[in-house]
């Protein structure tokens, strides 16, 4: 079935709301195809300008992806001095066709270990797009849920001793609001790529009640038709929440 029927399959009225991706396997594409790690990530970049052009026309709401996380530091100086540079380049060149798109684009994650002038790139840049009200692009960056939720945390405590909220009245809710995804809805699916059937600390208080969609498919081998075909296995379960 091709791509322009398989869309057509798609039940608008249990469209997922928010779509989370972690997109692995660049490294092990490079591998296989005999060439440099950088191209990997290169073809990874491809892929996410053709997930978020098909999430748009799906309807989607928000569509997350993990770009890189803080064990990524672990990584080698150069590669990640070029997978910084990547992401960097990558807004800057694909921020107007986002715009054209009607696409509202931010960076969640921390900003510590990032550069002042990196971080004041990607909120300039950014911005362009925040009057948008199609696509909600978040590209979650030096994220790690455990960081997110001690970072949560401390602004919590906070605002405890300034007296701005009570213990008694914190409750899942009010967490939510502390955390970088504030007033979105937690992923009602969640897609991992290359094989691997872990969180790999992401989204880890989000996804408490989300689906989750595994595939062998390596990132940058990732197809429009894939991720529809994804949205159309999620539209067929039962989600219980834990009810029965």
């Amino acid at each position: 079935m091709n791509y322009e029927q398989l869309i057509q399959q798609i039940d608008k009225e249990r469209m997922p709301q928010h779509i989370a991706i972690i997109m692995d396997g660049n490294g092990r594409w490079a591998d296989e195809h005999k060439t440099k790690r950088v191209n990997g990530h290169k073809e990874g970049v491809k892929a996410v300008r053709r997930i978020v052009e098909t999430a748009v026309e799906a309807g989607l709401k928000y569509l997350t992806v993990y770009a890189f996380s803080t064990e990524n530091w672990r990584r080698t100086k150069q590669e990640v001095n070029y997978l910084l540079k990547l992401i960097m380049d990558s807004l800057t060149k694909e921020i107007e066709d986002l715009n054209y798109n009607n696409v509202n684009i931010r960076f969640i994650g921390s900003k510590e270990e990032l550069e002042k002038s990196y971080n004041k790139k990607v909120i300039e840049t950014c911005k362009k797009s925040w009057k948008n009200d199609g696509l909600h692009l978040n590209v979650a960056m030096n994220y790690g849920g455990r960081r997110e939720l001690i970072d949560a945390f401390k602004k919590m405590a906070d605002d405890l001793k300034a007296g701005k909220i009570s213990k008694e009245k914190i409750n899942d809710e009010m967490i939510g609001n502390y955390l970088y995804t504030a007033y979105m809805p937690d992923p009602d699916l969640i897609i991992r790529t290359s094989g691997e059937e872990r969180l790999s600390n992401f989204l880890i208080w989000q996804s408490a009640y989300s689906e989750f969609w595994f595939t062998n498919t390596l990132w940058p081998d990732f197809s429009r038709e894939e991720f529809i075909q994804s949205i159309l296995d999620f539209q067929n379960r039962k989600r219980r929440f834990g009810s029965r």
